[in-house]
């Protein structure tokens, strides 16, 4: 029996290809190649194969929010993770907050697009999140500034700028 290594199949293509790329290897795998296999994959639809395949089991790596950030906990739980962490992840690889903040907004609308397209909502699905209250624009400005990487020049500069966002 061979082992097979799968992490991340379909990256770098567009959802649907890269859903369907995934869905078919993972076919393939148990249906012709019957070896051993860990599939890494961040396509949630996957997991319903476990329904139609015995011998599939979904794991997931447990983690926790702890005041909006990720907290890996290091073990390895029976079944399907119960949400995404990718922002959180992003944020950990040090994505700007200013980014962080308009993916979550573009989310928010994606969810909700989503959701307008399939009125069938899924009865076991997490109620969605109630988006966060818009901030003051000069208060993102200044939680983005980094001031030691900053000229005396650049940063009396930013200072004017701040104080037209007042």
């Amino acid at each position: 029996k061979s082992l097979v290594l799968v992490d991340e199949i379909g990256r770098g293509t567009s959802t649907f290809d890269g859903l369907a790329l995934a869905y078919a290897i993972a076919r393939h795998l148990l249906e012709r190649n019957r070896s051993y296999t860990l599939f890494a994959t961040h396509y949630f639809e996957l997991t319903r194969l476990a329904e139609e395949f015995k011998q599939l089991a979904n794991v997931h790596l447990a983690a926790v929010e702890h005041q909006h950030s990720i907290v890996f906990l290091h073990s390895v739980n029976e079944g399907a993770a119960s949400q995404s962490y990718g922002l959180q992840v992003a944020a950990l690889a040090g994505v700007p907050n200013s980014v962080i903040r308009s993916a979550k907004k573009q989310l928010v609308k994606l969810e909700q697009n989503s959701a307008a397209q399939n009125p069938q909502g899924d009865l076991f699905a997490a109620a969605p999140e109630t988006p966060e209250p818009e901030e003051h624009p000069l208060l993102l400005a200044l939680r983005d500034l980094q001031p030691d990487e900053m000229s005396p020049k650049e940063a009396l500069e930013r200072i004017y700028q701040l104080k037209k966002l007042m």
